[in-house]
């Protein structure tokens, strides 16, 4: 699965080349995340190449599924990410070659004829996602916020807590 992402640079003729590629829920095992429990993003990635210039925009747009944080109930996320690269061939780059105006720079030992971006995309749909990942107020599986919230049923509040017998230790003294 990640091999669809491979870009043959060679091959490339110049001019703009699209390619239209889906991240599903095969791509993320593929990486041995068990977070992202279902998937459905569209990729476009467009290369443009002339004389020694090689442009590679990527975007990103559709959504994941992966566990509510609070009640752990599916929980679908958008995701939308628009990253550009600037491709250069050679040996590692110097501080300042790592940045090419908006651009990043993707450096190719000289050999390499392939650009793979699987791992490009893997991480720029992971850090799309919001670090908190929680329904909407409202959202969430009531019986699941129960038990959350202290009011499971037959129990009188904070009677199973471990500091229930600390309750009250400072008043009036």
């Amino acid at each position: 699965m990640k091999d669809s992402f491979v870009i043959p640079m060679n091959g490339l003729t110049p001019g703009r080349t699209e390619f239209r590629r889906k991240v599903g829920k095969e791509f993320f095992e593929s990486f041995d995340n068990a977070e992202i429990l279902d998937s459905d993003v569209d990729v476009l990635i467009t290369v443009e190449k002339s004389n020694r210039y090689i442009g590679v925009d990527v975007d990103l747009k559709g959504h994941v599924t992966v566990s509510c944080d609070r009640c752990l109930e599916d929980l679908d996320l958008p995701v939308e990410a628009s990253p550009k690269f600037s491709v250069k061939f050679g040996a590692s780059p110097s501080e300042e070659d790592l940045m090419e105006g908006d651009r990043e720079i993707i450096m190719l030992p000289d050999s390499n004829t392939d650009l793979d971006l699987g791992q490009i995309v893997y991480d720029f749909i992971n850090i799309s996602l919001p670090l908190v990942r929680v329904h909407a107020d409202g959202g969430c599986n009531p019986e699941a916020l129960k038990y959350l919230n202290g009011r499971n049923e037959g129990k009188t509040e904070g009677s199973d807590s471990p500091f229930a017998s600390l309750k009250g230790l400072f008043d009036g003294k």
